[in-house]
């Protein structure tokens, strides 16, 4: 089994200010984590390309594409930042970092049914599941894990996907993209309420959204998991799987208020590898979304990256 690693130096430079919580320190944590621990010397590192427009426009409208394309190289040619929403900054690197993001989850995505790797992770910023067709918030831009499944249907001819998502918020933006899409099955657990306040009722037949009140631990988590996503993940055999991997459920993390710890991240992380396992050759693309605690999301992503290596 041999796990991928993309990431980008660009990703780094992607900044929305003092003291905002989705900062580029969580990116060196992680590394500093994958060096101390040894996981990254059994990763394949690849550095992750530019994203094609045309694969960006498999998830957004053109209109949106252009608007925001447009925003963010004025961005970059000014030295000036903007404001997408009140939590959501585009600064002079934010448009390369984007690129290289969407890239990233693309990529992986080849990698994997080229079947130079069993999995990928991609460890990338600006995020992607709260980005909508047509809007950008919640600190993300592009939509990188619905970009790379629609590439995977679109380009690749795949028939089914599903996408994961353990994120403390609910992935409003991936929802928007492929509800109705009975190619993709949607799974996800997230805190509620909480931003961006929806996804208790699902938007089409192919979402199961499983919204947890406040303080829920691990153990109720995994019953909910075993109880509502794994037997409609059966039911679907997705050919591939997408994980929208946010580590802010931690109970170490201030952005949310729910219990989960590492050993959960491990058991969510095999119980995936279980159904890729049985239905789609093990192919699985982990992109990061959330976690800002960053010591309890390097710790996480050490043993979602361990467990998806197999070491």
């Amino acid at each position: 089994m041999s796990t991928a690693y993309l990431s980008h130096p660009h990703c780094r430079r992607h900044d929305m200010g003092p003291g905002h919580p989705e900062c580029p320190e969580r990116l060196s944590a992680i590394d500093d984590w994958l060096i101390a621990s040894g996981i990254g010397e059994t990763l394949v590192h690849h550095e992750a390309p530019e994203v094609k427009m045309a694969d960006v426009e498999r998830a957004h409208t053109h209109g949106y594409v252009a608007e925001v394309s447009e925003v963010l190289q004025t961005c970059a040619a000014t030295g000036t930042s903007h404001a997408m929403d009140p939590d959501t900054v585009a600064c002079p690197h934010t448009w390369a970092a984007a690129l290289r993001a969407a890239g990233a989850a693309v990529e992986a995505t080849q990698l994997v049914l080229d079947g130079r790797h069993e999995n990928a992770f991609c460890a990338v910023r600006p995020p992607g599941h709260h980005a909508t067709r047509d809007q950008s918030m919640g600190f993300c831009f592009f939509n990188n894990v619905a970009i790379a499944a629609r590439y995977a249907l679109d380009v690749r001819g795949l028939q089914r996907v599903a996408i994961v998502d353990f994120d403390v918020h609910h992935g409003n933006g991936t929802e928007d993209i492929i509800a109705g899409d009975d190619r993709v099955l949607m799974v996800s657990i997230f805190q509620h309420p909480l931003y961006p306040y929806n996804g208790a009722v699902p938007k089409g037949e192919n979402m199961v959204n499983v919204p947890v009140p406040a303080y829920t631990k691990g153990l109720e988590v995994r019953e909910m998991v075993e109880a509502m996503w794994l037997p409609a993940l059966e039911r679907f055999k997705p050919q591939m799987i997408f994980i929208s991997a946010g580590f802010d459920a931690h109970r170490e993390d201030d952005l949310g208020q729910l219990g989960l710890v590492e050993a959960d991240y491990e058991w969510l992380t095999l119980r995936v590898m279980d159904v890729a396992a049985r239905h789609a050759k093990g192919r699985i693309v982990s992109c990061l979304e959330g976690g800002y605690h960053l010591g309890a999301l390097a710790r996480s992503v050490g043993v979602h990256l361990r467990a998806l290596s197999g070491v």
